[in-house]
């Protein structure tokens, strides 16, 4: 299995499902993750604590939505029982869960991203709602892009059209994935390199970390504070 990132989708085998679901859930737990495994729906990587790499075990991480009271259930699984691992759905695939009024400048977004060749996918509530079927979308969800990016330098190309997204609704957020695994908000990132904070939060599957320059990404390294995520 290649190496493991934010936001990753990973399907479980029959084998696994059945690990799963014989846990002792409590009746709600128990009926969202048999329709889950009924239907073959993904689980999310989350954040991987320390002996899971002793073990040999994945933790994953299943947002319900309304359908469930949009719980959070959290769980771990063997290698052995992932089938194979996933992503999000691209950006073109949830414009039809926007509201008509973002339809436009979404478009130009995600036009503005194609020209730059940029790897965009939708996670959070869009997301989620796009693959399930199920209710997850409220009227003030943000729209959560997760962009894969190269180099500093690319990231700060790809900064420009996000920023200059003009749509009140939804609220565009999402991260930056670098080749390592690293992760930043774009927002974050953005008012980072104008200068207009001092450090930036770098999230790993780990933990996250402050950094006042580009050392994280291949240059001079200057973590300055360490916390768990």
């Amino acid at each position: 299995m290649h190496r493991l990132r934010r936001h990753q989708l990973v399907r479980l085998t029959d084998a696994g499902w059945r690990t799963v679901l014989q846990r002792p859930w409590d009746a709600q737990a128990a009926d969202c993750l048999s329709y889950w495994a009924a239907h073959r729906l993904p689980l999310v990587v989350t954040r991987q604590p320390g002996e899971a790499a002793c073990d040999d075990a994945i933790a994953l991480g299943l947002p319900a939505p309304a359908r469930w009271d949009r719980r959070r259930l959290s769980l771990r699984v063997p290698r052995t029982a992932v089938l194979y691992v996933d992503a999000f759905p691209r950006l073109a695939e949830v414009l039809g869960l926007l509201p008509r009024s973002a339809a436009r400048p979404v478009r130009a977004l995600a036009a503005a991203l194609q020209c730059l060749r940029a790897n965009v996918r939708v996670f959070g509530s869009h997301g989620w709602q796009q693959m399930t079927g199920l209710r997850y979308v409220r009227p003030e969800s943000d729209l959560d892009l997760w962009i894969g990016i190269d180099d500093a330098a690319r990231a700060d190309e790809i900064a420009e059209p996000l920023q200059a997204f003009d749509a009140a609704k939804p609220r565009l957020d999402g991260e930056f994935m670098f080749p390592d695994g690293a992760a930043v908000a774009w927002r974050e990132w953005a008012a980072w390199r104008a200068g207009r904070t001092r450090s930036l939060l770098v999230k790993r599957l780990d933990g996250v970390a402050l950094h006042h320059d580009l050392g994280w990404c291949g240059l001079r390294t200057s973590a300055v504070a360490e916390m768990p995520a």
